[in-house]
């Protein structure tokens, strides 16, 4: 699992405008993050229960789809989760107009 990680990371540091990447498990600790302490636990644990409602809104939905990616914009930032198997991964990027 971390050589999966470790690209991951490596690719979405490629992007412009990344504010922070956290890779995180599915029980919401994290496992690599490119942020400080305080805004990864922050992070990790806010979108710990949106991963998890997503997924029960898109079964709902449909039965036979899945989860496997949320994009949501703010005033200052985007942020993307992409979830996993094993874990997910949670981009913030600084929205370019």
């Amino acid at each position: 699992m971390s050589a999966e990680v470790e690209e991951m990371l490596k690719r979405f540091q490629t992007y412009k405008n990344i504010a922070g990447i956290i890779i995180v498990d599915n029980d919401g600790i994290p496992i690599k993050t490119t942020l400080e302490n305080t805004q990864t636990v922050h992070y990790a644990a806010l979108m710990q229960s949106l991963v998890v409602k997503a997924r029960q809104v898109v079964l709902d939905l449909d039965a036979t789809n899945e989860f496997t990616l949320l994009r949501m914009r703010t005033l200052t930032h985007e942020v993307i989760l992409a979830p996993s198997d094993d874990f997910y991964c949670i981009v913030i990027q600084k929205p370019s107009d």
